[in-house]
């Protein structure tokens, strides 16, 4: 690797691990509102909406926000994009989903849990030499298990979104041990 592109790499890996603070601290913080405010509604209400909507447009902007610090334009992005173009469309179905029944909802957040998971596991399999990815890995797999589990609930009728919010708190926990292990190896590679 050349100058230019170890300088680019770690740059890189910087921004990767201030996203992936930022997505930390977002998380806990829409979780800690669910929780104490809308996680346990039995019917639709204006602020679950709120924060339904939300939270997958702060991914689709996370995302996009990854997609330009990213320097390698040589690599194919179509799986981020795919990412930010279902997180967007998943804001609009939360919100009309989650004004008709929380099962609703939480089947529409089901089916964005999986099908989000299979690009952030593409994701970071690509990007597992900048570092801190095996967290996002590990994520991404258990996104498409945990909206499997969210969609047969919602599909039978049955579930409220505290579960929705117990996943983010676990998402928000491999943004915590990403960004760490990005300190770790960036703290490394400057020794």
């Amino acid at each position: 690797m050349t100058t230019t592109g170890t300088t680019s790499a770690l740059a890189y890996a910087r921004k990767l691990r201030t996203l992936y603070f930022v997505r930390f601290v977002f998380a806990i913080v829409w979780v800690g509102i669910m929780f104490t405010t809308a996680a346990k509604a039995t019917d639709p209400n204006a602020l679950l909406t709120v924060l339904l909507i939300i939270y997958p447009a702060f991914d689709a902007g996370a995302v996009v926000w990854q997609l330009r610090a990213d320097p390698d334009a040589q690599r194919s992005k179509a799986t981020e994009w795919v990412n930010v173009v279902v997180s967007f469309l998943v804001a609009i179905a939360l919100g009309i989903s989650s004004s008709m029944s929380i099962p609703a909802a939480l089947a529409v957040w089901g089916v964005w849990a999986i099908v989000s998971g299979i690009p952030q596991l593409i994701t970071a399999i690509r990007n597992r030499r900048s570092g801190g990815q095996v967290a996002q890995m590990l994520s991404g797999g258990i996104s498409v298990l945990a909206g499997a589990s969210f969609l047969l609930q919602g599909l039978q009728g049955n579930g409220a979104m505290t579960g929705a919010a117990g996943y983010a708190t676990l998402g928000a926990i491999f943004f915590l041990v990403s960004a760490i292990r990005l300190s770790l190896k960036l703290r490394k590679d400057a020794a």
